[in-house]
């Protein structure tokens, strides 16, 4: 089945969106290796999107949401990676942006979107939040594009190049993607369909943020009261958007949800094995693999791992203390 994604405009051409993106991106690095496996009890290929300029996979849905937007700011909400990646796709692209950020949100993160001349507005999430504060500066800036990190359609579209690449280069049963807002796990759903491809996609979510695990049982969109405090701080949303909700209640097969202390031995056993630095929702793939072991017995499986920005004290922590 042909994947047909829908913008305001009509069906996306995710070919198009491929062409446009790719002289922009580094493309995702696949590794594996037998202490790998023997340490998470699977066979496992990592597709890492650690060395994209940005360190994270979500320059791709930046990039396709700021080669084809018309207006001429763009603004955003993000703990972060979505708020680098569309700093520098802005700027590519000749345009403004603001991002507007938890004031809890990594140092390195905070630095890195301003390194890209946007404008961070720290906001304290307990307070305020993301959503609110947006729609207050969206309002209030001349030609401002209000910026969803993962419910666009050109977000999603941009997120399935990586889902491209993987099932061009390899025959999964299974991919494992982190799960936050849905951007990434719904453009490899997107993806697979538009490949004809028959891997199963499954979410891996830390156990305290389990909005996306608690709504595909439920079979409708559950949100959580306050943002999630999980070390994976790119799974710090409150729910999942409203398009990627309809394309993973009928593409994701299952959510693993993690705990705490997985998600840190899943960043040491990705340092170990493959001498790979990853943030900490960017080893949530791997952690899934660990926490049910199971369940990928047997099967060829990809994990995604989604991210390397990390505050330098934390990561030293997590590889230090076990």
């Amino acid at each position: 089945m042909k994947a047909r994604l829908e913008g305001l405009d009509g069906a996306l051409d995710l070919r198009a969106i491929r062409e446009a993106i790719s002289p922009h991106l580094n493309k995702a690095t696949f590794l594996s290796s037998d202490r790998l496996d023997d340490a998470v009890g699977a066979r496992v290929t990592v597709a890492s999107e650690t060395f994209q300029h940005t360190g994270s996979f979500k320059l791709r849905a930046a990039l396709a949401v700021a080669l084809h937007a018309t207006e001429s700011h763009l603004v955003t909400a993000s703990s972060g990676n979505f708020g680098a990646a569309l700093a520098r796709a802005a700027r590519l692209a000749g345009k403004k942006c603001t991002v507007v950020m938890p004031a809890s949100s990594s140092k390195v993160k905070i630095a890195q979107v301003r390194s890209y001349d946007a404008t961070v507005d720290l906001i304290d999430t307990m307070k305020t939040s993301r959503a609110a504060r947006l729609a207050e500066l969206a309002a209030s800036i001349s030609d401002a594009r209000s910026c969803s990190p993962y419910d666009d359609p050109w977000v999603i579209a941009g997120n399935a190049t990586l889902g491209h690449e993987i099932f061009t280069a390899l025959d999964p049963d299974v991919v494992v993607a982190p799960v936050g807002g849905g951007g990434l796990s719904s453009g490899l759903v997107v993806a697979r369909d538009d490949a004809n491809a028959k891997a199963a996609i499954v979410g891996a979510e830390p156990a305290i943020a389990n909005d996306a695990a608690r709504s595909l049982r439920a079979k409708k969109r559950i949100a959580n009261e306050t943002e999630p405090q999980t070390i994976a701080d790119g799974a710090r949303t409150l729910s999942l958007g409203l398009r990627n909700f309809a394309i993973l209640e009928r593409g994701m097969q299952s959510v693993v949800e993690v705990s705490e202390a997985t998600i840190r031995e899943a960043v040491r056993v990705l340092f170990g094995a493959l001498h790979l630095k990853v943030e900490p929702t960017g080893a949530l793939a791997v952690a899934a693999v660990m926490t049910n072991p199971a369940e990928f017995a047997g099967k060829r499986v990809v994990c995604i791992a989604s991210g390397a920005n990390v505050e330098p004290a934390l990561y030293a922590s997590m590889l230090t203390t076990s």
